[in-house]
């Protein structure tokens, strides 16, 4: 099975499978334009995403700048675009750039308000495994229509990358209702914000603006995880929406703040979610500490069981394995966990201890500390995919 690796062979893996990286456009127009880069970028990579695409994430893209020293802003040479998609392994870099040409006309918007003009966007796909570039990509239209806009560029990129996709032009945009152009202006201009509480500030009202508008949800609830707000932090998460491509790794954190809130079968629910599309040993060893916590014992079971399966070097599975088993008064299943996590943990005291109590028989007792099941914060779902992919492809 493909959770039968360990994370290791997932990044070897990762060198080889197909993916995609997606540049901010270039501005060629006013300074106070430049979240239109940084939007085109996230849409773009959002709609591949969602189509099922490799697509790698902000994050990465980043990550990818900081190591050739580039800054984000920056409008980059085409050697630095080969450059840094080579750093990240991507097969296909999608760049480009846009203007905006002011009206002639010299009439205003609807209402009085001055016109915004249009927006001239074009971009190119570039192969890097058989250095070729495709065709000019373009879209001219109202400033006001910039989030339709980007749907039809992220499908002719689409279109370049699997030309014989079965999905057409209307489908895919019908797919994807246009968001308001306010609304994506305040996130993309969030992402691009110094402080957090920029951030905030504008992830909110992007949220706001638009209640179908799931990205700024996403962003503001795994902002208020790394601050341990998981009351906040849940609230936010549970509006991620299945047609956001973050979906699976929003329930995953949702699962970790209503286990944390004291939420146990919300909690079960959110990783069950997960596991069944992304069956990640973090996510069953999760789920294990969930139903513990429910008092499933069985259940708890199964599910360390399963996280062993796919990955039996880890001391932490190994240990909540022995302590429920250690709960359930099996003492040979939880002597033989508990020396497994030792053999590969020997400095961690507390398998230690218990693995005395229950070479001893000795069963809980009053008093004795609750919730010492361990669970995990990373999540893997991007070299997940990868590697589905490449078994696929070979």
């Amino acid at each position: 099975m493909v959770r039968n690796l360990t994370v290791a062979a997932l990044l070897v893996f990762t060198m080889r499978a197909e993916t995609v990286l997606v540049l901010p456009f270039a501005n060629h127009s006013a300074p106070n334009l430049e979240w239109i880069g940084e939007s085109l970028a996230e849409s773009i990579r959002e709609s591949l995403a969602s189509q099922g695409l490799l697509v790698l994430d902000r994050n990465d893209r980043l990550e990818g700048y900081r190591r050739l020293s580039l800054h984000p802003g920056a409008n980059l040479t085409h050697a630095s675009i080969v450059k840094l998609g080579q750093a990240l392994d991507a097969s296909l870099v999608i760049y480009g750039e846009y203007a905006q040409h002011t009206s002639e006309s010299g009439e205003g918007a609807p209402g009085g308000a001055p016109s915004p003009g249009t927006v001239r966007i074009t971009g190119r796909v570039l192969d890097l495994r058989q250095i070729h570039l495709s065709p000019i990509l373009t879209e001219l239209g109202p400033m006001e229509d910039l989030p339709g806009m980007e749907v039809e560029l992220a499908w002719d990129a689409l279109h370049v990358i699997d030309p014989g996709t079965p999905l057409g032009k209307e489908e895919f945009v019908r797919m994807r209702p246009a968001l308001r152009l306010d609304a994506l202006e305040s996130y993309a201009r969030g992402l691009l914000a110094p402080t957090a509480e920029q951030r905030h500030k504008l992830f909110t009202q992007a949220a706001r603006l638009d209640d179908q508008f799931s990205r700024p949800c996403f962003e503001l609830g795994i902002d208020a995880w790394k601050q341990k707000d998981y009351k906040v932090a849940a609230s936010w998460l549970q509006r991620v929406t299945r047609r956001n491509s973050h979906f699976f790794e929003a329930q995953f954190f949702l699962g970790l703040c209503r286990y944390y809130g004291g939420d146990a079968a919300g909690a079960v629910e959110a990783f069950q979610t997960v596991a069944e599309a992304v069956p990640l040993n973090e996510v069953y060893n999760d789920l294990g500490a969930a139903e513990v916590r429910k008092n499933d014992l069985p259940a708890a079971i199964a599910a360390f069981r399963k996280a062993i399966e796919g990955d039996d070097a880890d001391p932490d599975y190994q240990f909540n394995l022995g302590y429920t088993q250690w709960r359930m008064k099996d003492y040979d299943g939880a002597v033989e966990s508990l020396r497994a996590a030792a053999e590969r943990d020997p400095s961690d005291t507390e398998i230690t201890r218990l693995l005395g109590r229950t070479l001893k028989q000795e069963g809980p007792r009053p008093g004795d500390p609750q919730g010492r099941q361990r669970v995990k914060t990373n999540y893997e779902e991007l070299a997940y995919r990868q590697l589905q992919a490449e078994l696929k492809r070979k």
